[in-house]
């Protein structure tokens, strides 16, 4: 409860009402005591893709509970339409398209991260996983501890279960704070073949493809194309989401047992889109994988590769007790990974932060507190010859590339998420304003990439 000031007690009761709640609107989440911070990172899942997000098969538990605990998002966007993209922005509060040299070749540069910033307030940091943020794994960027995973890479549990392994042992070996993980897992990444015991516990599951949205039959139609079977496909996707269920369930009990729960910040997100059926595979063994990359996008158009809302829009799920509003959920903030390192350290304290950042401190938003955002969001991959795309509050704005043929493109996202209807020839005003103002921020990124060997191109798809 708030304690009235004694100036303010003659004040009207109307304009008293207004400045209090002026006062909690802009009190951000508390840093006295620095929270432990839990990142858990999947890839290539969709929007769609668990049980509190729409997915009619999926059985997700403990990511479910999650969000019942938390606030879960429904207007996250990641930076990329791809994995070092989407994890630079979080890493650095920067596009991808500004740095010259890709970043999962080259790192980061002279960039700060948020691991940096972490690391200088006293901050325990580690990361576990998957990397893709720079040539050699588990190197700089303010990281103390890396694991790739423990284990056999075989898992019966899942490809991600050693990864959730090692950061479990971490935490139990020193619990103290505070600490911030990163848990990056390749679930649900080319190739999906979960484990022979996961896919049993689906045997009972038949597709209906009238459970899904109309933007997933192409999908259903491609796996059929190359010879899958859409119900043995589906039980393999859903069996992988499963397993990385169980993984994140062995996690949230570790920190319990650890009395951890109360002052750390969990976070669940996907690193972009799902990842399309591939048609073009000779090999029989590559078209069964392929024909199991059923990733759901929910009713949005588009997955991985594209900027459409099914390529950038992910699940995002916040819990911090008494600090993170419970059982939330938020249709109407639109907030972006390109957020992430403002956010955490405008709630731990850190006054240091870079000045040219592409993301905005959302920390009223995780609150529960109503929170605009000030500046466009924008995609476009690192080349200069690749169509942009924009998002102003409710508008969705494409650009052709300079040697594509598509026309320009703009969407009301509240009322048409699945781009369905092109309102660009209908609302030119709009249209026009909207290409400026994307114009504008392609003219400050730069004029050239630097190109990567084959070599480099062979390393980056290992990762």
């Amino acid at each position: 409860m708030k304690t009235i000031p004694p100036s303010w007690a003659s004040l009207p009761k109307a304009l008293l009402l207004a400045l209090l709640s002026w006062t909690a609107w802009t009190t951000p989440l508390p840093a006295a005591d620095p929270p432990n911070i839990v990142f858990i990172f999947a890839d290539d899942l969709g929007f769609g893709d668990l049980g509190s997000y729409g997915h009619p098969y999926a059985q997700t538990p403990a990511l479910d509970r999650l969000a019942a605990e938390g606030t879960r998002f429904t207007r996250f966007y990641v930076s990329g339409v791809t994995c070092c993209p989407s994890r630079t922005g979080f890493m650095t509060g920067l596009h991808t398209s500004r740095f010259q040299q890709y970043p999962a070749a080259y790192g980061f540069g002279e960039e700060v991260t948020i691991t940096e910033l972490l690391q200088k307030r006293g901050y325990r940091t580690a990361h576990f996983g998957k990397w893709h943020i720079g040539p050699k794994k588990g190197e700089g960027y303010g990281i103390d501890f890396y694991s790739g995973g423990i284990g056999e890479k075989k898992d019966q549990r899942g490809r991600d279960a050693g990864i959730f392994d090692a950061a479990i042992q971490y935490l139990e070996e020193d619990a103290s704070g505070p600490f911030y993980m990163n848990i990056w897992g390749h679930i649900t990444h080319y190739a999906v073949d979960a484990p022979d015991g996961l896919v049993e516990r689906f045997d009972d599951l038949t597709v209906d493809r009238s459970d899904f949205a109309p933007a997933m039959q192409h999908k259903f139609d491609e796996c059929l194309q190359i010879g899958g079977h859409l119900d043995e496909s589906m039980r393999e996707y859903v069996a992988e989401l499963h397993a990385l269920d169980l993984c994140v369930e062995r996690l949230l009990a570790t920190l319990d047992r650890l009395g951890l729960r109360e002052n750390t910040i969990v976070v669940f997100s996907s690193d972009h889109g799902p990842a399309p059926v591939l048609t073009g595979g000779k090999k029989e063994r590559h078209r069964e994988f392929s024909a199991n990359m059923l990733g759901y996008a929910g009713g949005l158009r588009g997955g991985k590769h594209d900027q459409l809302e099914g390529g950038i829009r992910s699940p995002f799920i916040v819990r911090w007790p008494g600090r993170v509003p419970a059982g939330r959920v938020d249709t109407t903030s639109v907030i972006s990974g390109l957020d992430w390192l403002p956010t955490l350290a405008s709630i731990v304290g850190i006054r240091e932060v870079p000045t040219h950042l592409d993301g905005e401190d959302v920390s009223r938003a995780w609150a529960g507190q109503e929170r605009l955002r000030e500046t466009p969001l924008f995609w476009r991959v690192s080349s200069s010859g690749a169509g942009p795309s924009m998002l102003w509050k409710d508008w969705k704005l494409h650009l052709p590339g300079k040697r594509g043929k598509t026309p320009v493109q703009l969407y009301d996202i509240a009322k048409d998420p699945s781009e369905s209807q092109n309102l660009a020839a209908d609302f030119p005003e709009v249209t026009a304003r909207l290409t400026q103002k994307t114009q504008e921020w392609v003219d400050s990124l730069p004029k050239g990439y630097a190109k990567l060997s084959k070599q480099q191109l062979r390393e980056l798809e290992e990762d």
